[in-house]
């Protein structure tokens, strides 16, 4: 069950063993804190949202919100009138402090006006550009098996809608649409920056038309005991947008069977003909859960007319195939984790390596 699964890795479980042993410490430079968040009462609030409330609209400096170890339930939304907001973990590890929700895409709305749909399904959505978190966990707890009635399971843990984003050894848990890495529009560049970073789900579970760059995180997928068992990726980059999802030096792990999961599938929202969508993989380790066929076509959108690509990985599911598109010397130069990051004003995260 989800609560259960949640439970475990809350509690050191294995995966938050993975991560624990190798991430570092706190980030360097971040600034004094604006406020300190406890659940006992010995911080300034007992909620996220009360102090992101607290942030004065239209700030200019970047501010800290610390927060002690706890499990801090419910929704959590960070607009567009607050940019520059820190949320920093005070524990020693990123599963010491967990932000989540449980409510999916089909979840019923409590004043009936009809359900969440996916976007709305986010435990923490972001609007607030330059946003940034450290040592943290995002998680979205629905629990699946217990709400058979619910046929919409896509359970955002995290949206980001915002440019200029820096997650630094954070963890993302549930298992269909985890991690929504959108923009504020097509057309319009999101660019979201993931270093050490733990990302786990099933279905589609890490998607939308950012730009979004991990690097050195590991990425897992859940067994859902079906072939297929899901789907890692699902672009919908903009054919304007030269940048989707790129996976530089992370890891690709589960324990589903051999070749029951796919790299990707290219997703065009609303029959979107424009969303052509990106997701290259390189310098990466990846097992066997990812067969000789690695991409998937969604519904009549085939994959091969997306942006799919592979350089230099290796591991047991690093598998030389005619289906296994690799890129060339000159695609391989263009496709850094510096040139998704530049963009038109230069931008490197703080936190980039």
């Amino acid at each position: 069950m989800r609560r259960r699964r949640f439970l475990e890795l809350a509690g050191g479980g294995a995966a938050g063993a993975v991560l624990t042993a190798t991430v570092a410490s706190p980030a360097r430079g971040a600034p004094a804190p604006f406020g300190t968040v406890a659940l006992d009462g010995s911080g300034d609030f007992t909620s996220i949202q009360a102090a992101i409330d607290s942030v004065p609209p239209g700030n200019t400096v970047p501010v800290t919100i610390a927060v002690k170890p706890g499990v801090y339930l419910g929704q959590v939304i960070v607009p567009s009138t607050k940019p520059f907001i820190t949320i920093a973990g005070l524990g020693h590890s990123p599963d010491a402090v967990v932000i989540a929700d449980d409510r999916a895409n089909g979840t019923p709305k409590p004043d009936g006006s009809g359900t969440w749909g996916t976007s709305g399904s986010a435990s923490v959505t972001v609007d607030g550009e330059g946003f940034a978190a450290r040592n943290l966990t995002f998680a979205n707890l629905f629990d699946e098996a217990a709400h058979p009635e619910i046929t919409s399971k896509q359970a955002v843990a995290i949206l980001t809608r915002a440019d200029k984003l820096e997650f630094d050894r954070v963890r993302f848990l549930a298992n269909q649409d985890t991690l929504y890495v959108n923009s504020k529009a097509a057309g319009v560049v999101g660019r979201a920056y993931f270093r050490d970073c733990y990302v786990e789900g099933d279905v589609d579970f890490i998607f939308g038309r950012g730009t979004a760059v991990f690097d050195g995180c590991r990425i897992h997928s859940l067994n859902r005991g079906s072939s297929p068992n899901g789907y890692v990726t699902a672009p919908s980059t903009d054919i304007t947008i030269p940048y989707g999802l790129l996976f530089s030096r992370c890891m690709l792990t589960s324990d589903a069977p051999a070749g029951t999961v796919f790299l990707g599938r290219p997703w065009h929202p609303s029959n979107d003909p424009n969303a052509i969508g990106q997701t290259i993989i390189r310098e990466s380790w990846i097992g066997s859960h990812i067969g000789a066929t690695a991409w998937s076509d969604f519904g009549t959108w085939p994959w091969r007319d997306a942006r799919f690509g592979e350089h230099h990985n290796r591991g047991p599911g690093a598998i030389a195939s005619a289906d296994r598109p690799q890129l060339t010397a000159d695609e391989a130069a263009t496709y850094t984790v510096a040139a998704f990051l530049r963009g038109t004003d230069g931008w490197r995260p703080q936190s980039c390596r």
